[in-house]
């Protein structure tokens, strides 16, 4: 089978990272495999094959005849069975291109995040309702995103499913030679996500300054880029915490520095099944994160620390008990490794996938 997935741009954004993973898996199980992005990027993508960029001005992002002319032919050379796009700007890009530059693969939507969350005027819900009625698949990440999804645009039982993110099994025992705080005996914290709105830096910064006085060997780190960060820094500053929080930008090695950590936090207030909820459990490190999207489907009662959007007690309460560890929170990190090793590895998910695609070619 031949099988083309489309991402924004090359970043190191869950989409986009799950993307290239689960192209790798499906390129070792003998399928042909295209990575195709529409967006300049600086990041390298962790696909073992052929990555394709557009680079496509991001100004034209709503209207791109030429950019559409140009990936309807990538399709037709390619003679691709599958395309899929893989959240953000990836829904609209494709299906304009098959629209107006027809092509016959089918075409899959990969559904990271609750519409509901980002659908919040008319014009928005007209528009991509008539995206969403030109797919002839939606694979969503979680059951909430799921439910969502076929609440705003009634769409029919039959042409969606659920299919979580993954995780990469792999060897962790590589050493951080450049972040001397890891290896002082201090309580790491660690943050992955892009600095905009919905990952709530701000507020995680504040209830980072109340966890100081109790924990005072306490370390922040933030891993990501994104429009905010100049904006994060500056709150640093004015909490003199410079000393305490350290933004990392991009790195390649997300599942060591989480091997290090003694807390992973999201306190985010969107969010679809962030895929470093998950690495993180593999990791065996805790996790707190706010009931939002589809969370609470992989962090429960006896995996980690579910609290309530914007209840910032509840969470600090939550982040003391992690760091005090206990035979309670023992137990709960071996749950949650378990449950990733027995469902979210990514050559397990992998297989769910293309039991979809089979089922759409034929």
């Amino acid at each position: 089978m031949k099988i083309l997935q489309i991402i924004q741009k090359p970043q190191l954004r869950g989409a986009e990272i799950f993307a290239c993973q689960l192209s790798n898996h499906l390129q070792e199980q003998g399928h042909e495999l295209l990575v195709v992005s529409i967006f300049p990027g600086d990041a390298e993508l962790p696909f073992q094959g052929e990555v394709v960029k557009l680079d496509r001005p991001p100004n034209k992002r709503f209207f791109d005849p030429y950019g559409w002319k140009k990936f309807s032919k990538l399709v037709k050379d390619f003679e691709a069975d599958i395309v899929q796009a893989n959240a953000g700007d990836t829904l609209k890009f494709m299906v304009s291109s098959k629209i107006f530059y027809p092509f016959d693969a089918k075409i899959i939507f990969r559904n990271a995040n609750k519409m509901g969350d980002f659908v919040d005027s008319k014009i928005k819900y007209f528009l991509n309702k008539a995206y969403v009625s030109q797919l002839d698949f939606v694979i969503s990440v979680s059951r909430e995103c799921q439910n969502d999804f076929q609440k705003i645009f009634n769409f029919p039982d039959e042409k969606i499913d659920t299919v979580e993110i993954g995780v990469e099994d792999q060897d962790i025992s590589g050493d951080i030679h450049d972040l001397d705080f890891l290896h002082d005996n201090n309580k790491i914290i660690t943050h992955i996500g892009g600095y905009v709105p919905e990952k709530n830096h701000q507020r995680l910064v504040n209830i980072f300054k109340q966890i100081i006085d109790e924990y005072p060997n306490a370390q922040l780190l933030l891993i990501g880029k994104g429009k905010l960060e100049e904006t994060v820094r500056q709150e640093v500053m004015r909490l003199n915490l410079e000393n305490k929080i350290h933004f990392l930008g991009y790195r390649n090695d997300v599942l060591e520095i989480l091997s290090h950590s003694d807390a992973f936090v999201l306190p985010s207030l969107i969010e679809g099944l962030p895929g470093v909820i998950l690495e993180a459990m593999y990791c065996n490190t805790p996790v707190i994160a706010y009931n939002v999207g589809g969370i609470k489907e992989v962090v429960k009662h006896d995996t980690g620390w579910l609290v309530e959007k914007n209840n910032e007690e509840t969470f600090i309460n939550s982040l003391r008990e992690v760091l005090n560890s206990d035979s309670q929170s023992a137990k709960k990190i071996q749950n949650a490794n378990k449950m990733i090793h027995d469902r979210f590895l990514n050559s397990i998910i992998s297989k769910r996938f293309l039991s979809i695609y089979n089922e759409l070619k034929n």
